[in-house]
């Protein structure tokens, strides 16, 4: 389970060595702030969000080396539902804490254990073909990011409907890919203009929901002051479909239109082609798989 410099190269070069020896899975946290992937890199597979799946995920796991990870736990904590995660009888051992070098710590685990001759699976290119035609879909929207995404784009993303097809881009040009640190929402619009001012010779590509959004609307104006090279994906889901979605989970109900209203984002409903043209961004609405992909392509 890798975390912090041991999703980046080197590290995962030995990482994939380890794995082409030993047979391991190499897995990063759900939300892990920064991951190195696309053709040519080591595929890493990403912890599922809930809990649940968390545990179909892991069954049958024996033992779970951590290099800058702590063992995985549920965001929440849900009835009836366990937050520790591990799995019985799964043992823990810890190869490096996140302060410490995993990359240092997984070369030298790589040494140890003869691997330095293996040969490290690598993700392979893969162009897909757009979405038939038909009506705008989470699925759509990533098939035509994992085909248009150019070569050391960034990839700042914050919507459970990205993370869903988050798999469909392994195969996608080489990129980094940035997400939250925690399991908070709120802060991809102003992390893709971090991203953009560190990297300005690459592009920024902003996969994020409404609610998430308007959290840092006002980085809009300041992508446009400070000419970031930055495409903003924004899903308009007219709610807090997330927030939604935990609180039936943890068994509270909103029986009351107010207490309901408070996830609603479609009274007034956003127009976000009117905010962004009004802070200086060009945009544009889509609602079929085929403009978004013309769109896509041409942003």
């Amino acid at each position: 389970l890798l975390r912090g410099d041991a999703l980046q190269e080197p590290a995962l070069h030995a990482a994939g060595k380890i794995a082409a020896k030993t047979g391991a899975r190499l897995l990063s946290d759900t939300f892990a702030p920064r991951l190195q992937r696309g053709a040519g890199r080591v595929p890493v597979e990403r912890l599922p969000y809930f809990a649940e799946q968390v545990a179909d995920f892991l069954a049958g796991t024996e033992l779970i080396v951590l290099v800058g990870a702590q063992p995985p736990v549920s965001f929440f904590a849900y009835p009836d539902k366990p937050s520790w995660l591990t799995p019985e009888g799964c043992r823990l051992a810890v190869l490096s804490h996140a302060h410490e070098d995993g990359t240092g710590a997984l070369e030298a685990l790589a040494d140890a254990l003869g691997a330095k001759g293996s040969i490290a699976g690598r993700s392979v290119r893969k162009y897909l073909e757009p979405s038939a035609s038909g009506p705008l879909t989470p699925e759509s929207i990533m098939r035509s990011v994992a085909r248009h995404l150019p070569e050391q784009a960034i990839v700042t993303e914050e919507s459970g409907m990205a993370m869903a097809y988050y798999g469909l881009t392994e195969s996608a040009a080489p990129h980094d890919f940035l997400t939250l640190s925690g399991g908070a929402i709120g802060s991809m619009m102003a992390l893709s203009i971090g991203a953009g001012i560190a990297c300005p010779d690459r592009k920024i590509v902003n996969l994020l929901g409404d609610g998430s959004a308007m959290y840092t609307v006002q980085s809009l104006w300041t992508q446009a002051r400070e000419k970031i090279n930055v495409v903003n994906v924004i899903y308009a889901n007219r709610g807090y479909k997330i927030l939604n979605n935990e609180l039936k989970r943890v068994g509270a109900s909103q029986d009351g239109a107010r207490a309901a209203s408070m996830f609603d984002l479609q009274d007034p409903s956003l127009d976000w082609v009117a905010l962004a043209t009004g802070m200086g961004v060009e945009a544009v609405r889509t609602v079929s798989a085929a403009d978004f992909d013309a769109a896509f392509a041409s942003a």
